[in-house]
């Protein structure tokens, strides 16, 4: 791959087996980007946790569940919607933003439409409003992060997609990599793609080098010779950081 392009399924997956505190600690030793943009700045809740991280291409859509005159104004819009999704390379994560936030009147997620888009190479949604059926979610596996459940879907249907949306206070454009998890998601630069596994990989086995050994192998210890041990892996962990990026690290 060149500087600067996308990449590919295989990475995606193995960026899928770390959870998503591990990619940032990569991510701010690579971007220029401001980190208080790149996270949910609200809570959300992964309601399917077991399922682990989830790493795929942001398609995005808006609803309005409490709104009548949607499914009136564009009778097939489900259909062109779902040519849209099909468009788009997998994995894929839909990025739903509800727009009667703070209201919820129902939900865009539960089992024929968690269905469908597994079909249509979906691998879970980050939805900043309600889901239902989620034990059917789960036997279809399809993992999503969400505001809340709700018993229905009211008048249901997409508004508007293929743009850029704000869930949980952050935005999310069309075909931007997510990772998410328990922790809440990760929205990456694209200018971050390429090095984001590496640095990943990186921060993880510099903990394990350093700081987390230093806390850990304590037994016999006496505090001061904790404290200076743990005051020396810091200065380690950081220097190895500094060594590789140019930049700090966190302890």
């Amino acid at each position: 791959m060149m500087a600067g392009m996308p990449i590919d399924h295989a990475t995606m997956l193995q960026l899928s087996r770390w959870n998503t505190p591990t990619i940032y600690n990569g991510l701010e030793q690579i971007t220029a980007a401001d980190l208080r943009t790149c996270a949910n700045l609200e809570e959300c809740r992964d309601f399917l946790p077991h399922m682990g991280p989830m790493c795929g291409r942001a398609v995005t859509v808006t609803f309005q569940p409490g709104n009548p005159d949607h499914p009136k104004r564009n009778p097939q819009a489900w259909s062109e919607y779902r040519r849209y999704v099909a468009s788009v390379p997998g994995p894929k994560i839909v990025v739903v933003q509800d727009l009667d936030k703070p209201a919820t009147y129902g939900a865009f997620w539960g089992e024929v439409n968690s269905s469908i888009h597994r079909a249509l190479g979906c691998v879970g949604t980050v939805i900043d409003g309600a889901i239902r059926d989620l034990d059917e979610m789960n036997a279809v596996g399809f993992k999503a992060l969400a505001r809340r459940l709700c018993v229905g879907h009211a008048w249901s249907v997409p508004v508007a997609w293929g743009a850029a949306v704000e869930v949980f206070g952050t935005r999310v454009a069309p075909g931007q990599l997510i990772h998410a998890d328990k922790h809440g998601f990760l929205a990456i630069p694209a200018a971050d793609e390429e090095r984001l596994l590496d640095a990943a990989r990186f921060m993880d086995g510099n903990e394990c080098d350093t700081v987390i050994p230093a806390a850990k192998g304590v037994a016999g210890k006496d505090i001061n010779a904790i404290l200076t041990g743990i005051d020396d892996a810091g200065a380690r962990f950081n220097a190895n950081a500094a060594a590789r990026f140019a930049r700090r690290g966190e302890w």
